[in-house]
Order: structure tokens, then C-alpha cells, then sequence
């Protein structure tokens, strides 16, 4: 149910929640109305945030995995109970339709356990030293040490579950981390923050500020930072790159997603799946099916095929249980999609469906042959639009999909397992997912991009990787391999 009250969102800031200063309005894009009001961040907040984080990550360090792993498991446990409460929140801050909210809370549950399981994994290894003749007699072991203060700058599209993956990575590595949540989504963000803390997270492991990007700048720059994880745009990342100088970082940018459906695929299949992972979360997704590649000689099958399931999709309310496609994120970007729609339609495509909006509502668009110059192929998209293009030869089309700026995931249709190890090989992409489109993803498998979609790989195993320093410890004139040379 509806309600007109206001969600007052605190910040975090050096153990303390302030509920009192200068605030940021949050207008849900379905309602039209303020939804809820955090407290921004202040040049103030931010100094006092890092200064205060270098002696919360010593308090941190100092928990003992095992400790660590069982708060994150309260947490997943917690978040399931919260389900229904936090995918509401989500549908009257975002217009996410009530149930995709709800497999984000799932997916949020899945990636705090798989965290505390990672958390209980961490330790280290005793190396060969004794292979060559200067290690005969000697012993090196290291270990994970936590790399202190992290950084978390968490965007719109998914704020729960690229929280639990950022925030609760970085916990169960043992670090602190400052939040920087996305000024579209503060309760949603803050609601995560206050299910780990109420899980036993010690305050001392997590900061969360509101604001735009001043703050996450001053935050990127401060020389207490030791890593910074950031999901957002291309120019976004760059701007946080060139921030934080010479730190480490995980970037996980922008995505102009292609499928290919090659000629023995199930094309009613490949148009269902299409379909239905094009327009969800109205397309606001990195991996979002965008362009979609058909051999030729089955090109008008797949169109009128996928045509037709995406006229099923229900498009309204998103706390309403039938709604498959609520709203953008705002009505800024639901009017750019308008506008690349019609300039690909002046450019000789054709509009099967959709091209128009109300308010931040994009009705479900499909775009078919568009020119390779159009801003729906050569842009990402971010929203309900799906761009089909016929294709020739399999080499071609890898080609063609290679051409983008980005690489961040493709999807594969075809029973042909050379093509699924040609596209593996030769597709520039961080991961391909066969038999399926472009939008899936297992939280703890790696997942990142090449090219301007980003570096590093989030899922917890792979961040922790980037949340730790390997620390070496050289032990003279013992060995249990043996002392003697030949």
C-alpha cells in the first residue's frame, strides 16, 4: 500500500547517525512526489568521516574471520525476513516493479552468505621457495592482510544488492568502509546499512554519507582511502579514477550489451528471454539486452516474435504484483530515450513498438535496423529500448559487437559449441552467457568488463581479492623441505 509519508534517511558518520542539517529530496519517478529526504553530506562530514576510519579499520582488523562471517550470516538471514518492507522501499524510490524488487533482496540475501563464507575462506600460503637454489634452506608464507579504509560509491539501478556486495566484501576482508549512496536511493541504502548493523556489524566498520558528486569526489581524493569500489558510468569512473590518484580500484562502468541469435537457435525462446530481460528494471541495467544481433534468414521470425512478447508486458505501478515495467529513474532519462528513439526512426529505423513515455514511465520500445551510427547501437541505452540487427556470417557479426567502446557481457544463442568457443575467445567481453541473453548474473561468479566497461571483477571472492594486501614473511635458515644444496 501506498503511503504519503516521507522516509527520513540520518547519515552515518564517525559512529554517530545526525538527523539534523542541510537535506536532499528524493521524488519517487512513478508517484511524483517526495519520497524521502536525506541528510547531505557536508565538507565537514566528509573530513570528520576519513579521519575517523583509520582507527575503526584497526578495530575491524582485529575481529576474527569467524566473527565477521557470522554477522554477515545474521545479516542474509535478516534480509529475508525484511523482503517485502525493502522491495517497497525500492519500487516508491526507483519505480522498480514490486517483485524484481523482491529478487534484488533475494539476490542481496545470497551475496551477504556468500560473503560470510568467503570471510571464513581468507588465509594465506606457504610458497616453493625451496624450487630454486637462493630458497634451498628457507621458508615464505604470506597471508590476506585487510587493506584498511574502502570505499563504496553504489549507483541507482541496484543499490541494495551493490551494497552487499561492496560493504559486505569488504567486511568480511576485515575493512572499514565509507558509503557514498546514490542520491536516488538514500533509504534503500540506509535500510541495508541498518539490517547489517542490527545483525552485529560493529559501527566502527561502516560510514554511509548522502550527497552528489562533490562529496564522492573529496571522498576518492582523501589519502585514508586505500580502495575504491565504484559501479556507475564510463565518465563517471573516469572522474573517480583521476580523483583518487594512485589507489586501488574496482570499477564496474557502463555496458552496451549485444545478444546474438544465431540460425538454429529456439528463436520463441531467445525472443522470450529477450524480451523479458530487455525491459527489466525498465532496461537500467549494465547487462540489459540492448543490441540484439539475428542472422539474416531468421530476422523477421525473431522481430515479430520478440514484438509480440514484449506487447504482453504490463507496464504501471510498480508496487501493483502484474506490473512488469514501472518507471525510469527519472524523467530526464526517460526523455533521452525518447529522443534516441527517434533519432534512429529519422535515421531509416523501424518503431515496432513504443518511442513514448509518460513522465519517467519509457513504454517498452523495439527498434529494428537501426543504423550503425545510431545513438541506440553505439550508446548505452540505460532504459526500456531493445535494438534488433541482422546479420550475416558469425565472424561478422563478433566483429560488429566488438566495434563498441564497451565490453562488459554478450549473450549467445545456438546449439553450435564452436561458435560458443569462438565467441569466448574472440567476443570482447568480461563474460558471455550461452543460451541466454546478455542480462544474467550469479552474484558469486566473477562479473566485470573490459575496455570502457571497467576493470577489476565484483563477486565477493574476487573483490576480497582487491579489499586485501598479500603480506610476506621470510623465515631465514629453516626449511622443512631441507637445508642442503646439490
Amino acid at each position: 500500500m501506498i503511503t504519503e509519508e516521507i522516509t527520513s534517511v540520518p547519515a552515518l558518520v564517525a559512529g554517530e547517525w545526525r538527523h539534523d542539517g542541510p537535506s536532499l529530496d528524493r521524488v519517487g519517478p512513478y508517484l511524483r512526489r517526495v519520497v524521502s529526504r536525506s541528510i547531505a553530506a557536508t565538507p565537514a562530514d566528509v573530513t570528520r568521516a576519513v579521519r575517523y576510519a583509520p582507527d575503526a579499520a584497526r578495530a575491524v582488523a582485529r575481529i576474527s574471520p569467524a566473527a565477521r562471517a557470522d554477522v554477515l550470516d545474521r545479516a542474509a538471514r535478516l534480509a529475508e525476513q525484511r523482503r517485502e518492507r525493502l522491495a517497497a522501499q525500492l519500487a516508491l524510490e526507483l519505480g522498480k516493479p514490486v517483485k524484481d524488487g523482491r529478487g534484488e533482496i533475494d539476490r542481496v540475501a545470497d551475496t551477504l552468505a556468500v560473503c560470510a563464507a568467503e570471510a571464513r575462506r581468507i588465509g594465506g600460503e606457504l610458497l616453493p621457495v625451496a624450487g630454486w637454489g637462493r630458497g634451498v634452506g628457507n621458508t615464505a608464507l604470506t597471508y590476506r592482510a585487510p587493506a584498511g579504509v574502502t570505499l563504496a560509491i553504489t549507483p541507482f539501478n541496484a543499490p541494495a544488492n551493490l551494497l552487499a556486495h561492496k560493504l559486505g566484501a569488504s567486511f568480511a576482508a576485515g575493512n572499514t568502509t565509507i558509503v557514498k549512496a546514490p542520491p536516488q536511493a538514500p533509504a534503500s541504502s540506509a535500510a541495508l546499512v541498518s539490517l547489517l548493523l542490527e545483525a552485529g556489524l560493529p559501527v566502527e566498520a561502516v560510514q554511509l554519507l548522502h550527497g552528489g558528486g562533490d562529496v564522492g569526489a573529496r571522498l576518492c581524493a582523501a589519502d585514508e582511502v586505500a580502495v575504491i569500489s565504484f559501479t556507475g558510468s564510463a565518465a563517471t569512473g573516469a572522474a573517480v579514477a583521476r580523483a583518487a590518484g594512485p589507489k586501488r580500484l574496482v570499477l564496474e562502468l557502463g555496458g552496451n550489451a549485444a545478444t546474438i541469435v544465431c540460425e538454429d537457435a529456439d528463436i520463441p525462446a531467445a525472443a522470450r528471454t529477450c524480451a523479458r530481460t530487455g525491459y527489466s528494471n525498465s532496461g537500467q541495467s549494465c547487462i540489459s539486452v540492448q543490441r540484439v544481433y539475428v542472422q539474416r534468414e531468421r530476422f523477421e521470425e525473431f522481430t515479430q516474435a520478440l514484438a509480440a512478447e514484449v506487447a504482453k508486458l504490463r507496464v504501471g505501478d510498480p508496487l501493483d504484483e502484474a506490473t512488469d515495467v514501472g518507471s525510469m529513474v527519472d524523467e530526464e532519462a526517460a526523455e533521452r530515450v525518447v529522443r534516441w528513439t527517434a533519432e534512429a526512426s529519422a535515421g531509416g529505423a523501424s518503431i515496432l513498438l513504443g518511442g513514448t513515455r509518460d513522465g519517467a514511465t519509457m513504454y517498452p520500445t523495439v527498434v529494428a535496423d537501426p543504423p550503425a551510427s545510431a545513438s541506440v547501437v553505439v550508446n548505452e541505452v540505460f532504459g526500456a529500448l531493445v535494438a534488433v540487427m541482422s546479420y550475416d556470417t558469425f565472424g561478422e557479426v563478433v566483429e560488429t559487437c566488438n566495434q563498441s567502446r564497451y565490453g562488459l557481457q554478450a549473450g549467445l544463442f545456438t546449439r553450435d559449441i564452436g561458435r560458443v568457443i569462438t565467441a569466448w575467445r574472440e567476443l570482447q567481453v568480461g563474460g558471455l552467457v550461452v543460451n541466454g541473453s546478455s542480462n544474467f548474473r550469479l552474484d558469486h561468479v566473477p562479473f566485470g568488463g573490459v575496455k570502457d566497461s571497467g576493470f577489476g571483477r565484483e563477486s565477493p571472492r574476487w573483490m576480497i581479492d582487491d579489499y586485501t594486501v598479500v603480506k610476506t614473511l621470510l623465515l631465514r635458515g629453516s626449511s622443512v623441505f631441507g637445508e642442503e644444496g646439490a
